[in-house]
């Protein structure tokens, strides 16, 4: 990827859901994760590096004491179809005994989502909740859904908000979508 290449995507690309949009979003799902988790003290595993923005913007947002910890974990790369799940950073032993709230950008397949899920449980957390700022709908059946989640997505190719297209523009306020 150069410099022309990435400007040449964004002005490709079709604005799907304006900053507005997804601060607003952004402030429902800590809306909703303070209605459900005040009274507990969660371990929060951001998945990186597409949750980084999601995270960074949803914790200050957050009125209750937790832990904060990552893991990265990656079925993509700069590609733009999903591969093997690749594992750099696994999650730790601290999760045994924990509540473990997964925070991640977008909800695809689910794949990725499901396997920390697993990871974590079997890791001996005591519960395991999620957190994702987009769920795509695409009709097919995912091995796992959200509990918390900012907006829904239709079946397309997104980036910006912590969502990268070839391996670029994250750190967009807003998203895109590649024009079909």
């Amino acid at each position: 990827m150069n410099i022309q290449r990435a400007r040449d995507l964004l002005q490709q690309a079709e604005l799907l859901i304006p900053a507005e949009q997804v601060q607003s979003a952004l402030h429902k799902v800590a809306q909703q994760i303070n209605a459900s988790l005040s009274e507990s003290y969660p371990l929060v595993l951001s998945v990186m590096g597409g949750a980084v923005v999601f995270s960074g913007q949803l914790l200050p947002l957050l009125n209750f004491p937790l832990d904060f910890d990552y893991v990265h974990v990656s079925r993509y790369g700069d590609a733009r179809s999903a591969g093997e799940l690749h594992w750099k950073v696994a999650p730790h032993e601290s999760v045994h005994g924990r509540m473990v709230l997964l925070v991640d950008d977008i909800l695809d397949e689910g794949h990725t989502l499901a396997a920390l899920r697993q990871r974590v449980l079997a890791l001996g957390a005591t519960h395991c909740y999620s957190a994702v700022f987009a769920d795509k709908q695409h009709g097919r059946p995912k091995p796992i859904y959200a509990d918390f989640v900012g907006l829904i997505l239709p079946d397309r190719f997104v980036f910006g908000y912590g969502m990268d297209i070839e391996g670029s523009w994250r750190n967009l306020p807003a998203i895109y979508a590649v024009k079909q």
